[in-house]
């Protein structure tokens, strides 16, 4: 007979490591709810968070020629049974709702988030469905559709109906 496998606490949790060097290297979250902060020193930080919630992940990254590194995600953090897809420097991972790269895209998502924020509405808790939207429309390059207070009350009802 096997011994019951004891999974810590925060097994479920999933941690973004943060880094900012000025100029150099800068990782930071745009929003969402973590649940945990942990310094790990001057430049690194760990933030955690629960399962199904969203944060957005922001990296960027130059050189002595300018930028090298422009990218946002925004992803749903994943419980301990559910699979996932691998973003940098998030573990385990998570369902990826969007990934955009260079800088244009991503002032584009920025500024999506931003026209969220304008609502009312916490981006953390916006359709997840607006956020895969948004990637699928910056990916075609074509006009996504902003996000609205009618949209936002019809997610509510149809989360709270499930």
């Amino acid at each position: 007979m096997t011994a019951p496998s004891f999974r810590p606490a925060n097994h479920a949790l999933t941690t973004v490591e943060l880094t900012w060097i000025e100029k150099r290297i800068e990782h930071w979250i745009r929003f969402g709810r973590p649940v945990e902060d942990r310094i790990l020193d001057r430049r690194r930080r760990l933030m955690s968070f629960t399962p199904d919630s969203v944060f957005a992940f922001i990296r960027w990254a130059a050189n002595d020629f300018g930028t090298v590194v422009s990218c946002i995600d925004i992803v749903r953090a994943v419980g301990a049974s559910e699979s996932c897809q691998t973003v940098p420097f998030v573990r385990p991972g998570g369902e990826s709702l969007l990934r955009q790269s260079g800088w244009p895209k991503v002032r584009r998502v920025l500024e999506a988030i931003d026209g969220v924020e304008a609502l009312g509405i916490d981006p953390a808790a916006a359709c997840p469905d607006h956020w895969r939207h948004l990637h699928h429309r910056l990916t075609a390059v074509q006009e996504p559709r902003p996000y609205t207070r009618e949209r936002h009350a019809a997610w509510l009802r149809r989360r709270a109906a499930s």
